[in-house]
């Protein structure tokens, strides 16, 4: 399995697709910081989980869509093709799923890695500023239950109907458009410029209501629920049509 997950993750980091987004996810974040998490947001200061949460909120539609750009290595009809090779070795189906899922969740760690890394560079740049430490929370809270819902939905999706992947990269775009309730209020980043406003202090400490916390929490385990669902018989015994079909 360790072999499957490595020669995946290679697969999916050595090509042009994985560095035209990383450009891609550089140049909007760096565009971001200078733009607008340079003038802090709701007058907080520009290094405060306010600003910073701001920051990666801007970041998710786009490392949304790069998890779900992963799935596509392993959930099109020319990737599964490509996949009878590895597919022959003698593994269960719910083996290579995780495996395969742990190579996008890799990928994309990679870039968030990149878009932190890009913001330590920013506020070290300007600010001298190293306590990255308080931080940690609000990059969490943000960026893992979606990305980990993102992973999990995209799968199902993809190995239903691939194309269904491509349209479910929309999403972070219609959440933004929407008018959401207040407990999505981190879906779209609203909540880092509207609830310090509803705070007394001018630079409040970070906080996050109970509400929408159990709506991360939420989001987390169904993402993780939907990963842990076993392949479909129907959809198994197609590839191992598929794999006959072209061995033979």
């Amino acid at each position: 399995m360790r072999k499957i997950f490595f020669y995946e993750w290679k697969r999916l980091i050595w090509n042009k697709f994985f560095f035209g987004l990383l450009l891609v996810l550089l140049f909007y974040g760096w565009q971001v910081l200078t733009g607008r998490t340079l003038l802090g947001v709701s007058h907080t200061a520009p290094f405060s989980p306010w600003s910073f949460g701001d920051y990666v909120s801007r970041m998710l539609p786009l490392l949304w869509i790069g998890t779900l750009f992963f799935l596509t290595f392993f959930t099109s009809p020319k990737a599964r093709r490509a996949a009878v090779l590895t597919d022959a070795a003698p593994m269960s189906p719910g083996r290579y799923a995780l495996a395969r899922c742990g190579a996008a969740l890799a990928g994309c760690v990679l870039l968030v890695l990149a878009c932190l890394a890009e913001a330590a560079v920013f506020y070290g740049w300007y600010f001298q500023w190293y306590a990255w430490q308080t931080l940690i929370f609000p990059a969490l809270l943000t960026l893992l239950p979606p990305l980990v819902f993102a992973l999990g939905s995209g799968w199902l999706l993809g190995r239903a109907r691939p194309w269904l992947l491509y349209a479910w990269m929309l999403v972070p775009f219609l959440w933004n458009v929407l008018p959401l309730p207040e407990v999505f209020g981190l879906w779209n980043g609203a909540f880092f410029t509207e609830y310090p406003l509803t705070l007394d202090t001018p630079d409040p400490s970070f906080s996050v209501p109970a509400a929408l916390l159990a709506v991360q929490a939420l989001l987390l385990a169904a993402g993780a629920a939907l990963l842990a669902l076993k392949p479909r018989k129907a959809s198994d015994a197609a590839e191992a049509r598929e794999r006959s079909r072209l061995i033979s």
